[in-house]
């Protein structure tokens, strides 16, 4: 019909203005890294911004020729929550947000997952499971680079003592001065906006200057903003009673697999390769949860790690899985036509979108299982 033509040609656009998209956040990207003159990174970023807006405003007008294809956040929000699959967690005290409990359907769904995830990958493939704890010496994390990766800059209202993330606080003050003054120069726009394309890259001196002088910011309580100072997203904890021992608790469950390679290893016999898994708790202290699940900060994960050798990547049970499909997004498509292909994994390893078998391996076996739990794979 007319109308499928329509949406089929609106999704080609789509499509296409995606490839843009990426394509030209890699440009801004790499100007940024190689410290291009802030003129040509804020036509760069102009442009990105414009094309943001043309590919939000085509979704707009898809919504409104196929509504199936629109998802409604908030009843599915208020279904989960009716239905008891997850609430808030110390909701009769209030709550912290990013804390839920899971409820009787989400706890039996929660086991279920967790079964088949073990038959599938652990026992199916003879992978080597541990159970590793959540907490964590600094050492490790030191090692990893956490320690210093985790961290954004952060103030404090001094009055109540509650924390806000800088940038964030500097993007959303521009933002409203700019869209109460509209007829701002343009000069002067341009500059707000300079700012704020760089508000992640200010240091703690800098950013404190311009939020409280140049903008202006005021806390909550009405008071001026604390300097601002690190803030690791690692729960950070002291190991025994004297306090001298830093620990952590995981952000991922991957270190206590890494840490223990050599008894892995003794434990396989010295043969290589072989895979480790875990699955279990990890955390992460979110400065502003404001995406229900998908922002919380403590979660359970499913983590293998296939230890391969580096010049000889192929898998013996590759063939298996070979004539799998498996819809693909290679980065030439990324960056060009910003369509997906559809094709088997042996197809895509032997043509080069997939780098080698035991990577295509996995990525046939992880869409199996999602298949099996019950994912769409359209």
């Amino acid at each position: 019909s007319q109308a499928m033509e329509d949406l089929s040609a609106l999704q080609d656009q789509i499509d296409a203005l995606a490839a843009q998209v990426t394509k030209q956040g890699s440009v801004v990207r790499q100007l940024k890294k190689d410290g291009a003159a802030s003129e040509d990174i804020a036509e760069a970023v102009t442009l990105l911004k414009k094309l943001k807006v043309d590919a939000e405003a085509l979704k707009a007008k898809q919504d409104e020729l196929d509504p199936s294809k629109k998802f409604n956040r908030k009843t599915f929000d208020e279904l989960i929550l009716r239905k008891m699959f997850v609430v808030p967690s110390f909701e009769i005290h209030g709550g912290v947000k990013g804390l839920f409990d899971l409820g009787p359907p989400a706890c039996a769904l929660k086991a279920a997952m967790i079964d088949q995830w073990r038959k599938h990958f652990v026992l199916t493939e003879s992978m080597l499971e541990m159970e590793c704890t959540c907490l964590t010496p600094a050492v490790v994390l030191q090692t990893s680079g956490h320690v210093e990766r985790f961290t954004d800059l952060m103030v404090k209202d001094p009055e109540i003592g509650e924390c806000f993330r800088a940038d964030k606080l500097l993007e959303d003050a521009i933002d409203a001065l700019i869209e109460s003054s509209p007829d701002m120069p343009k000069e002067e726009r341009e500059d707000h906006l300079r700012i704020q394309r760089q508000a992640d890259a200010y240091s703690p001196e800098e950013i404190d200057d311009l939020l409280a002088n140049k903008y202006n910011c005021k806390a909550p309580s009405g008071q001026p903003y604390s300097n601002a100072f690190p803030f690791n997203l690692m729960f950070k904890t002291s190991i025994g009673p004297e306090g001298t021992a830093v620990g952590y608790l995981r952000p991922e469950t991957a270190q206590g697999l890494f840490v223990n390679f050599r008894r892995l290893l003794d434990a396989n016999a010295g043969k290589m390769p072989f895979a480790a898994a875990q699955i279990g708790l990890g955390f992460r202290n979110e400065i502003a949860p404001r995406a229900g699940l998908l922002s919380v900060r403590e979660f359970c994960m499913g983590e293998i790690e296939h230890f391969v050798n580096p010049d000889d990547k192929s898998h013996p049970s590759f063939p298996s899985v070979a004539d799998k499909e498996l819809i693909l997004f290679g980065s030439d498509d990324q960056l060009g036509s910003g369509k997906t292909k559809t094709m088997s994994i042996g197809e895509a390893v032997k043509s080069g979108l997939v780098n080698n078998e035991t990577l295509g391996y996995f990525m046939a076996r992880t869409q199996l299982f999602m298949e099996k739990i019950g994912m769409d794979p359209a």
